[in-house]
């Protein structure tokens, strides 16, 4: 009989949700139900998103990867996500064009940095009304598993503070 470490547990899961995710690519994200939301680690944040400074979700990226550190990037230990709506959208685009950030310019290593902290757990949840108000075409959003639409951005950070996550805001 072989005994399974946790640590080979936790990378045989890390390859698993890397072998799923590689099959999810292309399919736009997934639709999330606000009422299956929970908190299921003894500390879960939400970074708050609203905002399309480059910089300041550049430290928004920044203190995510402080935030996981503390907690040795343990996904049994701590949840974060990132609830994003207004300008900052933006961030989760393929294209900008046809959008109120058309004429901006977004480095692409602050995508890159963002995808790192999702092999340690960090989602993050679009607001559909912000899609809606602004006449943006849900298929402009990239289409990795760890992005999700949900129906309001702002109702999503409720939601979450009701369930237990504590809120946190760059700025």
């Amino acid at each position: 009989m072989s005994i399974t470490s946790r640590r080979g547990f936790l990378g045989a899961m890390a390859v698993s949700g890397a072998t799923l995710a590689a099959s999810r690519a292309g399919a736009a994200p997934d639709k999330l139900d606000l009422s299956k939301l929970k908190k299921d680690t003894d500390v879960a944040c939400l970074y708050h998103l609203d905002f399309g400074e480059p910089a300041r979700f550049g430290q928004l990226i920044t203190n995510m990867n402080n935030h996981l550190s503390v907690y040795e990037f343990d996904t049994m230990r701590v949840k974060l996500v990132v609830v994003a709506h207004g300008a900052g959208l933006k961030f989760f685009l393929n294209d900008l064009s046809g959008t109120p950030w058309a004429n901006d310019t977004i480095d692409p290593d602050l995508y890159k940095r963002f995808t790192g902290l999702t092999k340690f757990g960090v989602e993050a949840y679009l607001c559909e009304i912000t899609y809606k108000r602004n006449n943006i075409d849900l298929a402009k959003t990239k289409t990795d598993s760890f992005l999700k639409f949900v129906p309001s951005g702002v109702a999503t950070v409720a939601e979450l503070q009701g369930k237990g996550f504590a809120y946190l805001k760059v700025g």
